[in-house]
């Protein structure tokens, strides 16, 4: 299996399909490469080289004690780039996903940058402060940390309800779309998954936002769980110069996981990466 050695010796899983401009997709918490498979068949079936990696902890990835933080996370990302010497790529991020996007621009620039996708994204900031009242009290990651620590498998099994919106009346998400996201969560060790709710929830990522000075897409669906888009996409398109913001009414955290809203993505995000 092909891995890049991050700058602390860990061993970074990446699938590489394809040839042609590199689309970069990191995904989000608590999953893997895997989640992005759909789309990563999408570009490299029209002419694009599409990379995913399984960020540290989980997957075929290192399970490292330390490192399961923005920082390190941005990092690993910028060796991936690096090591494949990939120039002018689009960078797609899920949820945590997209903080480490934006994490890494802020961190190393947008030298090797052509496009940046920030889809059900985290930034800037998710939890609730005296400066940014929209988002979550602490209470909220703390059930989190409880779940994943007691019981994760139970945990996420009751999770992909509302990361996809199966709790909502008329929906059509199938067992199988749920029961994937576990077996993907539960092939993550559980220091990198619980330390990950820290770094998803309580890293500031406003200023990083601020240096963006690529073409930026930011989705986001108005019915998102998980990330609400009021703190999340609603302040990013404001922070991010000449964004452009596209709201899916009605759809879920996971939507570029279920067909019902993944059509309407994956075309904006074909069209976002051909413009």
């Amino acid at each position: 299996m092909p891995f890049v050695t991050a700058k602390d010796g860990t061993e970074i899983f990446y699938k590489d399909w394809g040839s042609g401009q590199p689309v970069v997709f990191s995904h989000g918490w608590p999953l893997i490469a895997d989640a992005w498979d759909p789309q990563l068949k999408l570009m490299a079936d029209n002419g694009f080289r599409a990379i995913a990696h399984d960020r540290r902890g989980g997957g075929r990835s290192g399970q490292t004690w330390d490192g399961n933080n923005l920082d390190t996370y941005a990092d690993d990302l910028a060796s991936l780039v690096e090591t494949l010497d990939l120039r002018d790529a689009i960078l797609v991020g899920h949820s945590t996903g997209g903080g480490e996007v934006a994490h890494y621009i802020g961190r190393h620039g947008s030298g090797r940058v052509a496009k940046a996708v920030l889809l059900s994204a985290i930034p800037p900031l998710m939890l609730k402060t005296e400066a940014n009242p929209e988002g979550l009290p602490i209470e909220v990651f703390d059930e989190i940390r409880a779940g994943v620590a007691k019981d994760r498998s139970q945990f996420y099994k009751d999770l992909s309800a509302a990361f996809y919106g199966a709790n909502r009346e008329g929906s059509t998400v199938t067992q199988g779309t749920r029961d994937e996201f576990w077996l993907w969560s539960m092939s993550v060790g559980i220091k990198g998954a619980y330390d990950c709710i820290k770094a998803f929830s309580e890293t500031d990522l406003t200023e990083d936002l601020k240096k963006f000075d690529v073409p930026t897409l930011i989705a986001h669906g108005d019915d998102d769980q998980i990330v609400p888009i009021v703190a999340a996409a609603n302040k990013s398109s404001k922070l991010v110069k000449d964004a452009t913001f596209k709201v899916y009414p009605g759809a879920p955290h996971g939507l570029s996981m279920i067909p019902k809203f993944a059509e309407q993505f994956n075309q904006d995000l074909l069209a976002f990466a051909c413009s």
